[in-house]
């Protein structure tokens, strides 16, 4: 048994052969099969560890990803673990600006990483409702926002993993001309609170396009969790780290970067008021 499991260990070392339906599994199994008959009733600390490793890849196997996807899967949760790492420092935060209406945008220096901004604000929505906004309609994302001119998905890759092609607005003035975006972003849930984390990636339909600065961003992550006071309405946290390329100074980077957090908020809110008076309109 054992040569013939390593022939068939062999022929799945081919490209070709390796992206055969089931072949992969079945000389995982094999081999999960074999070590157990080879391991006898005495404990083996190798042989152990192989099959656990084993199991894991069968499990992955079964989703039906490719190495490929299992890398831009790992990316995203990689970008999701780095962010809430990042959120949960509480010390080192300073203000960058205040809104009126209680909207606060934070930064913090970060070593590896460069200066990122958090936004903190509080909306009268639901976490839910605001999550299907941002995952479920993201492409629509440049009808409210005009800091987006366009949110593009390129690949799906189950439930929680997709890799997006977003085009930035100019500044006014034309300050920081349009960038470009090609990121890997993850969506989890986790009890009642929502995470959307990306990171930049690179990806074969979305090569770098002529006379666009392509800009690279993450971790970045936003966190939709309820109010302790009112569950309908959402304490909503955006944690930004972006490098947008480029001979621009970094006083108008800050400003920039910050007034863009706060807009966001701000065009978000009427998104979700707008939506709340069609669905009124149509219930009449």
């Amino acid at each position: 048994m054992l040569p013939a499991t390593f022939k068939l260990c062999a022929g799945i070392s081919y490209r070709h052969m390796r992206n055969m339906t089931g072949l992969r599994k079945n000389a995982m199994v094999a081999i999960h099969h074999e070590l157990s008959r080879l391991a006898g009733p005495g404990p083996s600390n190798w042989i152990s560890q192989v099959r656990r490793r084993i199991s894991k890849m069968l499990i992955t196997d079964e989703e039906g990803y490719s190495e490929e996807e299992m890398t831009y899967v790992k990316q995203g949760e990689d970008a999701l673990q780095k962010a809430i790492s990042i959120l949960g420092e509480q010390d080192g935060w300073t203000t960058e600006t205040v809104a009126p209406n209680g909207d606060k945008v934070l930064s913090k220096m970060l070593p590896d990483i460069g200066k990122v901004f958090k936004l903190e604000v509080m909306m009268e929505q639901h976490p839910d409702n605001l999550y299907e906004e941002l995952v479920g309609n993201m492409e629509q994302m440049g009808e409210w926002n005009p800091n987006v001119k366009q949110v593009k998905i390129l690949q799906k890759i189950g439930q929680d993993t997709m890799i997006t092609h977003e085009v930035s607005a100019e500044t006014p003035g034309n300050v920081v001309g349009p960038r470009d975006f090609v990121s890997v972003r993850c969506a989890k849930r986790r009890g009642s609170t929502c995470f959307l984390a990306g990171m930049s990636t690179q990806h074969p339909k979305m090569p770098e396009q002529r006379g666009v600065v392509r800009a690279e961003n993450g971790p970045t992550c936003i966190v939709l969790k309820p109010c302790a006071e009112d569950p309908n309405k959402t304490k909503f946290t955006w944690l930004l780290s972006i490098d947008l390329k480029g001979w621009i100074p970094k006083t108008i980077i800050n400003k920039v970067l910050s007034q863009t957090q706060v807009d966001f908020a701000n065009h978000l809110r009427q998104r979700m008021a707008n939506n709340v008076s069609m669905e009124m309109a149509h219930a009449c």
